[in-house]
């Protein structure tokens, strides 16, 4: 008898997973990006052609897709409403733009380490991670939830952009990053960068998706559903509740992160206004 077969909370995980809802969004994900493949590689003077503008504008869409994936794992499976999300979107960007602005011009002090596409990359889910990790144990720990919990994220996000906003911090201040040329060493204007940065993001909403996916069948996901319905029961059977917060809303910070990463390539530009409250607020009615 296989180990599987003993473990009936395993197997009822994996029927979870692979049910119906989850492959029907997997297919449509992956058709709707073999589609617009398939009609952006047709002659621009067929009326079905997509052109490039249109492509990077739907991976933009992909960025935010994984946005609002990382908002609703948090909220619609643990009940914790964030209205900072747009926080960890912004470290994320910033940590790919720093890398970007490396590729054009050196960088002095430790933004130089950041000319190394796989630190920049480490950077990417660590900034928003670490910041997640530090904040959420703080709340957690003071069992602070409910309306309270979400204008404390709000009030951090509006720190955050006056902070950014400050020449002094080195990161450009008002304007933020831009004039963006290269990545990987390939011109970001170029049509098959475009392509690559509208794959990498659609192929980033499908991974991400059944990472939560996963999330939300296994007994993890069950504990945080619980907590969500009824969080002095789940404590009273002890379970430690502020352990299952914090992990789910560091793994939701570092998605957040990853979709700022893909979004400052395709749109050429990261600044404090992304940090905004209103913009973490947009990313919540999305969801």
């Amino acid at each position: 008898m296989s180990h599987s077969s003993l473990d009936p909370n395993r197997d009822r995980s994996r029927q979870a997973f692979l049910s119906r809802a989850t492959l029907i969004t997997s297919a449509l994900l992956i058709g709707g990006m073999l589609l617009v493949l398939g009609l952006h590689a047709l002659p621009a003077s067929n009326p079905l052609h997509v052109s490039s503008a249109t492509v990077a504008l739907l991976g933009k869409y992909f960025s935010y897709m994984l946005l609002a994936l990382a908002v609703d794992l948090i909220w619609g499976y643990l009940g914790i409403l964030s209205l900072g999300h747009g926080a960890f979107f912004a470290l994320g960007g910033y940590a790919m733009g720093l890398y970007l602005n490396a590729q054009g011009a050196s960088l002095s002090g430790w933004q130089g380490l950041m000319a190394s596409f796989p630190l920049a990359a480490l950077a990417v889910v660590l900034a928003p991670g670490i910041l997640a990790l530090a904040f959420g144990w703080l709340a957690f720990r003071s069992r602070v939830t409910g309306v309270y919990f979400s204008i404390i994220t709000q009030a951090m996000t509006f720190a955050l952009m006056l902070a950014f906003n400050r020449n002094e911090m080195g990161m450009g201040g008002s304007t933020g990053l831009t004039r963006f040329s290269e990545l990987l060493g390939f011109r970001l204007a170029a049509d098959g960068m475009t392509v690559a940065l509208f794959v990498a993001s659609g192929s980033a909403v499908l991974l991400a998706f059944w990472l939560c996916r996963a999330i939300v069948v296994s007994r993890l996901g069950r504990v945080a559903v619980a907590t969500r319905d009824a969080e002095a029961r789940v404590r009273f059977l002890g379970y430690r509740v502020e352990h299952v917060k914090l992990s789910l809303f560091v793994v939701s910070a570092m998605i957040a992160g990853i979709a700022g990463a893909l979004y400052v390539p395709q749109v050429g530009i990261i600044n404090p206004s992304t940090f905004a409250p209103l913009f973490s607020i947009e990313v919540v009615v999305w969801v």
